[in-house]
């Protein structure tokens, strides 16, 4: 059976989000992320060690970088790189729809 990146989604809403790991490699993370009205914490900003190129598949998405004084509005299809140690958070994501990311780490 060959797996599908929209297989297994909620039917409602989620109390957590989801992350599922796709391909793990020396330097190399693939995950799918599945929101549905999650936001990142108040104050809390992700700085990570390596680089992450994120595409949204399905749903919507806010998302908010420290250097920056709005946040980017992302609709399916939509991808950003993120350097490393480049602060960001998620300020929002749909809740009345499954939103589907796939995030690739990598080493910088």
């Amino acid at each position: 059976m060959t797996p599908n990146l929209f297989a297994g989604l909620p039917s409602a809403a989620l109390a957590d989000e989801q992350f599922a790991s796709i391909l793990q490699r020396p330097g190399l993370r693939i995950e799918r992320i599945v929101s549905t009205g999650q936001a990142s914490p108040p104050d809390f900003w992700y700085d990570q060690d390596e680089g992450e190129w994120v595409v949204l598949l399905q749903g919507e998405a806010k998302l908010r970088f420290a250097d920056e004084a709005d946040a980017r509005q992302l609709r399916a299809g939509d991808f950003i790189d993120i350097a490393p140690h480049r602060e960001h958070r998620v300020d929002w994501t749909a809740p009345d729809q499954v939103t589907v990311w796939l995030a690739v780490f990598y080493a910088a």
